[in-house]
């Protein structure tokens, strides 16, 4: 088949697929900028079931892009618990803020203004516009580069900056005039429900007829992708703290530095050490073992004036982000008896903090955190 006729068959049978199709999506009830802004930072790498509930929520406590510019930061990060990857969350906020004090609280509906919004990228300035405005801007992300690469039988790798600009320039030549918006969303749709990364549904694909990669028995070969570098392994312990007296039924928390990875959340006090537990691959499958390494976590803990008695091993914790991999074994521990409040109280770093299970909800945690802090306040029966 010639390649204009391809395209042009691509786009209509693509168009008219999703617009009877289509999934009953809540960002999908209005031409809403800021929920569809909303919704496309949150789709990034989560899953669609999963996203449904926090856009709800989110977009019930702030309704407004004013009332998320006014919002505290650890509101934010508490609504976002969960969906992980929270520097998306506060570049949302700070991009928002930039509507109100730069554009008058009206999301830019030109590619030049978007794209200077603080943690927008290419795939959510196209997202936006073309949804939102209907302007013919591509939006490819991982579904739409998987697409293309089978249906026009793109073999180059898709990590590569140029394949990437290959697929939005193609991207954009297919948009049909006047219907931006229902094509990429198209685009996203058939590859997250169809043309799937693994087995994909062939036999029910609007545009099989054509597909390239189908004729040559290459749509599981396709796309080609690098694979990217393993994350890097740590091995961390985690200081369980348990309150007694005035803190009985209580955990001892602490916030994170203002900069760098999970910034301002709250966790367990922990520590990186330099090898595997006790000699071991892992020790958690001994219940009452200590790592020896926990005097590297008793010295950390030392400097910010915490004082700690280990007392059990209590459970051992994973945690995978986009470049590293926390494997955690978490040590039940007390408070040295210098640290133990009296009548009057005592002092604390102002880091830390006391929490129980009905004060948690005040604090924006990590999954793994909120993981172990969860299974720990179910089996006290508070």
């Amino acid at each position: 088949m010639d390649t204009n006729l391809k395209k042009q068959y691509f786009s209509e049978e693509l168009l008219a697929w999703y617009r009877k199709h289509r999934r009953d999506l809540p960002w999908r009830r209005s031409k809403n900028p800021y929920h569809i802004w909303i919704s496309e930072v949150m789709l990034q790498q989560t899953r669609v079931d999963t996203v449904i509930p926090y856009f709800h929520r989110f977009t019930e406590r702030f309704p407004t892009m004013e009332a998320l510019a006014n919002a505290p930061e650890e509101d934010v990060l508490k609504l976002w618990e969960g969906l992980g990857y929270y520097s998306r969350a506060r570049n949302l906020q700070g991009a928002v803020r930039e509507v109100q004090e730069r554009y008058g609280g009206v999301v830019p509906d030109t590619l030049k203004e978007i794209s200077t919004l603080k943690g927008v990228g290419p795939y959510t300035a196209g997202a936006v516009l073309s949804i939102a405005y209907n302007k013919p801007e591509p939006a490819v992300d991982g579904n739409v580069m998987r697409v293309l690469s089978r249906y026009f039988l793109i073999e180059e790798d898709i990590m590569k900056v140029s394949t990437r600009g290959l697929m939005e320039k193609l991207a954009k030549e297919l948009i049909p005039e006047g219907a931006a918006g229902d094509f990429n969303q198209g685009l996203m749709e058939l590859g997250a429900m169809v043309c799937t990364p693994r087995s994909p549904h062939c036999l029910t694909c609007p545009v099989m007829e054509h597909c390239s990669a189908r004729e040559a028995g290459m749509e599981e070969e396709l796309p080609v992708k690098k694979k990217a570098k393993p994350p890097r392994p740590e091995y961390r312990l985690a200081a369980l703290v348990e309150g007694t007296g005035p803190n009985k039924g209580q955990v001892l928390i602490r916030q994170r530095p203002q900069e760098g990875l999970l910034a301002r959340m709250w966790e367990l006090p922990h520590a990186e050490v330099p090898f595997a537990y006790s000699g071991s691959e892992k020790a958690h499958h001994a219940i009452d073992s200590i790592p020896a390494s926990v005097s590297i976590l008793i010295d950390q803990l030392a400097e910010e004036t915490i004082g700690i008695h280990p007392e059990r091993w209590y459970m051992h914790a994973e945690h995978t982000f986009s470049h590293i991999h926390w494997d955690m074994q978490v040590v039940a521990c007390s408070l040295e008896p210098m640290m133990v409040p009296s009548s009057a109280g005592m002092l604390m770093p102002s880091h830390y903090q006391w929490v129980d299970r009905d004060s948690m909800g005040q604090y924006a945690f990590p999954n793994v955190f909120l993981k172990i802090l969860n299974r720990y306040f179910a089996e006290q029966g508070s």
